[in-house]
């Protein structure tokens, strides 16, 4: 089938690969939900994918050959970054010697993590001032000599704001490909990060030591649905809640991190109509807390802590506290440990020995879920009931930071554990539970439109308006290059901060482009 009868096809998948559970859904094309599932999330994350896959295909029937789009959103990436596993070496090349040898590159990185990704870094002359001009001339004698004694997965090159010109980063790619070959993977920082050198740098390093995941995750999904006749158009989610295409997911897969808090938020907003509210999921192990505004998730103005690595990606800002469905009860405690996938074997209400905030919710007549009731007894009574009054205290504070101290914004509970959400909240206006709630994840994932970001600085004594004219353009065709209709991209987001401690004056312009899959 061609692309175009992909795109005309009636139904599409998302998919949400959770720490606990793997959701899926099945969209029509008037966006309603005809198929839905719930499945473990399991230690090699690709079989729970591949269950709920096989769950709502079994519902769905003869429909599944309608099937034109699958959206997944996933974990591997950041499992893979947490548990130091699969990752590539990556050879380091930084532009930018003499000015910045007093931080080397991977300064900071935790040591296990540094060890499983460094095949070697070097700093070398080149690098731009703040305006696009050459600091020094590329030192292309030296990009050679380190290439010819490293062996590595893949090369990751960062210059100095390369993002006001990413001529070197461009000029640096040609060279690994003259000495290592075309086929090693190339990672420039300009494409993924934004202005600061040492976070631009780590992200595009993480980036190159995923290009192995990336490309098991995309195989694993395209077998899993040609194992089952299907040949849709395949996405991910991004970090923002956008989409972007398979093959363009395979180069940035870093982008994917955050893709998980970004998919409840988007999903929250579609199933409750709701535009501007506190967004709480709650999972088996935690509950994420963010703000939409006018529909779109609030973001994080903050540096972005992976694996412990700091990095600069524009994310949603999520507040994460230990309280989910599989949190372990205790006496006056509740977590931070958690059952997680295990819930339905060690829950008390599903016959088994751990008493949990599922079966304290149940026992406080908040959800109906399991298979036995919760068992009686003084003591278990008074644990449960003590496991209540601390979770609805750590969701109230929890709901008071996020919110800055504003209150009668309603709150959307959505996820799996929902039910533990308390009916009344100090500070929060009314608490909606929109129906599927349980699955916004996966919801959120099959409604994303497509994305790109343009980070960049613009001289005020130049033509300011045409510079900011070629922000969008970059931020368009990055939205186009990640699978949007190039006929309705829209710009969404157009931000100038003023840039006071330069020699000249200058703002930095960031632009955020989305338009429908084509």
């Amino acid at each position: 089938m061609s692309d175009d009868g992909r795109a005309g096809s009636a139904l599409r998948v998302g998919i949400d690969v959770g720490g606990t559970n793997t959701d899926a859904v099945v969209l029509d094309a008037g966006d309603r939900i005809v198929a839905r599932a719930k499945r473990p999330t399991s230690p090699d994350v690709t079989g729970g994918l591949r269950d709920a896959l096989d769950a709502v295909l079994a519902e769905v029937g003869e429909r599944g050959r309608e099937v034109g789009r699958v959206m997944l959103g996933t974990t591997h990436a950041t499992n893979a970054i947490l548990e130091r596993r699969s990752l590539g070496r990556v050879a380091v090349v930084r532009l930018g010697a003499p000015a910045t040898r007093s931080i080397p590159p991977l300064t900071g990185w935790p040591e296990d993590l540094r060890h499983a990704v460094s095949a070697g870094e070097i700093i070398v002359g080149g690098g731009h001032f703040v305006d696009g001009r050459p600091i020094a001339p590329l030192e292309r004698a030296g990009i050679r000599r380190f290439l010819a004694g490293v062996e590595a997965d893949a090369v990751a090159v960062t210059g100095v704001f390369s993002p006001a010109n990413p001529d070197q980063e461009h000029e640096v790619a040609e060279i690994v490909r003259e000495e290592l070959g075309g086929g090693t993977p190339i990672s420039l920082s300009h494409e993924i990060g934004s202005l600061g050198l040492v976070e631009r740098e780590n992200a595009a390093v993480l980036n190159a030591a995923l290009y192995g995941v990336a490309r098991d995750v995309t195989g694993a999904l395209r077998d899993a649905l040609a194992g089952r006749g299907l040949a849709p158009a395949t996405y991910f989610t991004q970090n923002d809640g956008t989409l972007m295409a398979v093959d363009h997911a395979a180069r940035y897969p870093v982008l994917t991190i955050g893709s998980g808090p970004a998919n409840s938020l988007r999903g929250a907003v579609f199933l409750s109509g709701v535009p501007d509210a506190v967004v709480a999921d709650v999972g088996g192990t935690s509950t994420d807390l963010g703000v939409l505004v006018g529909g779109s998730p609030r973001e994080s103005s903050a540096a972005v802590d992976i694996g412990g690595v700091t990095t600069g990606f524009r994310m949603p800002d999520i507040l994460a506290i230990a309280l989910g469905g599989g949190s372990v009860v205790r006496d006056g405690a509740v977590g931070p440990r958690s059952v997680g996938h295990r819930l339905t074997r060690e829950a008390l209400v599903f016959g088994g020995p751990t008493p949990t905030m599922t079966d304290a919710a149940v026992a406080a007549g908040r959800g109906r879920v399991g298979t036995r009731p919760v068992p009686a007894g003084e003591d278990v009574a008074r644990r449960l009931a003590a496991a209540v009054r601390r979770a609805d205290a750590m969701v109230a504070d929890a709901v008071d930071r996020v919110l800055f101290g504003r209150a009668d914004r309603p709150l959307v509970a959505v996820g799996g554990g929902a039910f533990i959400v308390p009916g009344a909240i100090p500070g929060v206006g009314e608490v909606v539970r929109p129906r599927d709630a349980d699955v916004a994840n996966a919801v959120g994932a099959a409604v994303a439109l497509a994305g790109g970001r343009f980070d960049t600085i613009v001289g005020a004594r130049g033509d300011r308006e045409a510079a900011i004219e070629r922000a969008g353009r970059e931020a368009a065709d990055r939205a186009v290059a990640a699978g949007a209709d190039p006929s309705k991209v829209e710009i969404v987001e157009l931000a100038e901060v003023p840039l006071s401690y330069l020699e000249g004056p200058a703002v930095r312009v960031h632009v955020k482009a989305v338009g429908p899959l084509k």
